[in-house]
């Protein structure tokens, strides 16, 4: 099998993260694997293995036809027998699929909504999705969207893995004192819902600081966070990193890892902060309750007080942060490890060919 990932930028989000560490581990695992982005490198560019076969296809427009036409002659040039397609990138993936009837196609879904799917778009979904030889899904209720909406039963829920990339023993200046740092690693977009986590830590009367990672799209709702953060007083105790590539190194660093979400996949982060160590707070969307279980503390979305609450209980117990993290640490590298994944994802390409 000769396998190619497909993702539409190298921003360092979940769907992102994903494919790039399903053909990190894939070529570790020795098989022939390659990736494909098609239209924006970014942070992770730098965290490709150097076994994997790599393309950019800087695709611009609506249709892109040069790109489509330069992964055209990429698939038959390495010969690939699978292409795994993440998030957006499946419109693209079924183009190919038509020019190359033979290819093995398979629609990874990373929806980040899964709250609002009665709002999704439809069309061009269900085309793309017909020519699919399999569905892979983050959580269950995209499974049920899948089965009941597109009508693919044999669409099935992968749960998303997380590994280290780079060293986490590197000392940066982060800051914040040490001992005494909460983190939310979320790109700064509406779904992440950062005025929740907001709303609920202005509320904290100590000397914790709060150390926003993601990537800031200079939008709107970037304005909306920066603005309630100057008004409220916050810029000494609130700290907007921006997009990073030495995750590791600062989730090192923090001590307590936050997820203020209103909708969910499965997210990468999540795990992250189940490598290390790090006790979490998250709500209650998409799997987050299902992959925390009883290692981590569930609260509302959109319940600022709950959140706040959550926060302070784990703030005033050094204890309980420290039983959390080592027991959600555990939980993470024995149900959401690298290598039972690939396992799994390798025997699902094997069963199309």
């Amino acid at each position: 099998m000769k396998i190619l990932q497909v993702i539409d930028s190298l921003d360092a989000g979940g769907a992102e993260r994903m494919a790039v560490s399903i053909a990190n581990e894939l070529a570790a695992h020795g098989h022939d694997s390659h990736l494909c982005v098609t239209r924006a490198e970014g942070l992770l560019k730098k965290t490709i293995d150097k076994k994997v076969g790599y393309i950019f296809l800087n695709r611009k427009g609506k249709l892109g036809i040069r790109g489509l036409y330069k992964l055209y002659k990429y698939v038959k040039k390495n010969d690939i027998t699978h292409i795994h397609a993440h998030a957006t990138s499946f419109f693209l993936a079924s183009l190919i699929k038509k020019a190359l009837p033979s290819l093995i196609y398979i629609w990874h879904d990373h929806y980040g909504n899964a709250e609002q799917l009665q709002d999704r778009p439809q069309g061009w979904i269900k085309w793309a999705s017909n020519l699919s030889s399999q569905n892979i899904v983050v959580n269950e209720l995209l499974l049920e969207w899948h089965k009941n909406i597109l009508g693919k039963n044999n669409a099935i829920y992968l749960k998303n893995f997380a590994q280290k990339t780079e060293s986490d023993t590197t000392e940066i200046s982060l800051p914040g004192k040490p001992g005494k740092r909460i983190v939310h690693l979320a790109n700064l977009r509406p779904q992440k819902d950062h005025l929740n986590l907001l709303q609920a830590f202005e509320k904290i009367e100590s000397d914790w600081d709060l150390i926003l990672v993601g990537k800031d799209f200079n939008d709107e709702y970037s304005e909306q966070i920066k603005n309630y953060i100057s008004s409220r007083k916050l810029e000494n105790r609130v700290h907007i990193l921006g997009a990073r590539n030495d995750i590791g190194s600062i989730l090192n660093q923090c001590d307590i890892g936050v997820l203020s979400s209103k909708s969910e996949g499965l997210p990468v982060a999540l795990l992250e902060y189940g490598l290390y160590k790090l006790p979490v707070i998250m709500t209650n969307v998409g799997a987050c309750k299902k992959v925390v279980g009883s290692y981590g503390k569930v609260v509302a979305a959109n319940q600022p007080l709950e959140l706040n609450n959550a926060i302070e209980e784990l703030i005033n117990s050094k204890e309980e942060r420290e039983q959390l993290g080592t027991a959600f640490n555990k939980h993470v590298l024995l149900n959401y490890g690298a290598t039972s994944y690939i396992n799994q994802l390798v025997n699902l390409y094997k069963s199309h060919v």
